[in-house]
């Protein structure tokens, strides 16, 4: 009796193990979705930013479901919380890729994260698009990422570039500057390229220090920076520290002829309506704003379609900082997906590489790095901002773009006293 029972479940597991392979070697069914792999941040600091990011790819998903999918199969995210945690994302990559077996991969976001998924999706030979990650690739040149952040050619000096030619084509030519800097990566590397500008404008550096992650009294720091008396004053700060370097030069009353710099808080719309007036005159990078002149094809349908979800979800209104380059990152994995009709990666790298891609972040071509091969950073100047509504910051009549010059929506107010004014 036992010997039969032995070979009866012998025989089970040989049906199942049978089975089991066979489905392995079975090709795709038009019904079996594509299935996109990706880590993203929905807890921790930098969620706001994740869930804009994973909104956006859910919006792309949708589109792209409501056309027919890709290969006339489905598309699915596949996707997991690394907590804003860079620890958690090497795990999150290696589950990805060997126990669900995803078809294509997209992210993480952010350059903490980007970086130690590389060496997991590099050993599996995989592609990915990295999103909103600061020159990642230098340290793996490796040829199957790609990054979606507009920082391109430039590299770290995108971040400040248009700023000290702003700086340089006002008259009197300003002549000193003061760089501070979060003692944190985005800080150190923003100011880093900050001062390679600075020197090759010609500009004075009088006050170059750093403080440490998490300072929001900043108000002893830009005393110190006011000391100095320099012509401009460059911030290279987190969303906290951006508050408290605003908050700080409004209560000491900065007088500098230019305020500004990569203070990436001033992306999230929150934080725009939070200091409201206190932001006029500050001349900052943006990585996308809504101008007439970025009227992209399909820009304004998945705007509408983020703004309708957004509230609900708690997250940031409007979304212009950060989902078109999620929304476009799917649209060029789906491009050259169609193109090369194949999910196979070196193909689609190859592709990716040799073309250009019609985005709602623009057109974007890709360089042997895969950073843009043409940085489109935005500076932008806050002018006659009142009170703390939202409706304010929906176009650009209140940030206006002075550089790049092609896409420049207004006039820089100047000096910086003068601006505060209006």
């Amino acid at each position: 009796m036992f010997a039969t029972t032995r070979r009866a479940v012998s025989r089970a597991l040989l049906a199942i193990l049978f089975a089991v392979v066979l489905g392995a070697m079975a090709p795709a069914r038009a019904t079996d979705p594509i299935k996109v792999g990706l880590s993203m941040a929905l807890t921790g600091a930098v969620a706001p930013n994740g869930k804009q990011n994973l909104l956006a790819l859910e919006i792309w998903r949708d589109d792209v479901n409501a056309k027919g999918g890709l290969l006339g199969r489905p598309v699915e995210l596949v996707y997991y919380d690394d907590q804003s945690n860079p620890n958690s994302v090497p795990g999150i990559y290696t589950k990805l890729i060997s126990v669900d077996k995803v078809d294509l991969l997209i992210g993480p976001y952010a350059t903490n994260m980007i970086a130690p998924a590389m060496p997991v999706v590099m050993q599996a030979n995989k592609m990915t698009i990295g999103m909103l990650g600061v020159n990642v690739n230098r340290q793996f040149n490796y040829s199957r990422y790609f990054s979606m952040v507009p920082g391109g050619d430039k590299g770290t000096l995108a971040f400040s570039r248009g700023w000290f030619e702003i700086a340089a084509a006002q008259t009197p030519k300003p002549k000193t500057v003061a760089l501070i800097a979060a003692d944190a990566e985005f800080g150190k590397t923003a100011c880093d390229g900050a001062r390679e500008n600075a020197k090759a404008g010609g500009f004075e550096i009088v006050y170059d220090k750093s403080y440490l992650p998490g300072t929001t009294d900043m108000v002893p720091i830009v005393r110190a920076i006011q000391t100095t008396n320099p012509d401009l004053v460059f911030a290279c700060a987190y969303p906290p520290d951006t508050v408290g370097i605003v908050r700080g030069a409004n209560e000491i009353g900065l007088n500098t002829k230019m305020f500004g710099g990569a203070m990436i808080g001033l992306l999230a719309t929150p934080i725009k309506v939070q200091l409201g007036p206190l932001m006029n005159g500050l001349v900052i990078m943006e990585s996308f704003i809504p101008a007439p002149t970025l009227d992209f094809p399909g820009l304004k349908a998945m705007l509408d379609k983020y703004q309708a979800k957004a509230p609900s979800l708690g997250i940031d209104p409007l979304g212009y900082g950060f989902t078109p380059f999620a929304y476009a990152a799917g649209q060029v994995l789906a491009q050259a997906v169609e193109a090369t009709k194949s999910l196979d990666h070196d193909k689609l790298a190859n592709y990716i590489h040799a073309h250009k891609f019609s985005t709602v972040a623009g057109e974007i071509a890709f360089g042997k790095d895969g950073e843009w091969t043409k940085s489109r950073q935005f500076f932008t100047q806050f002018q006659g901002v009142s009170g703390n509504d939202l409706a304010q910051f929906r176009d650009t009549t209140h940030q206006v773009i002075l550089w790049p010059p092609e896409y420049k929506t207004g006039n820089i107010i100047y000096p910086y006293q003068d601006a505060k004014k209006k």
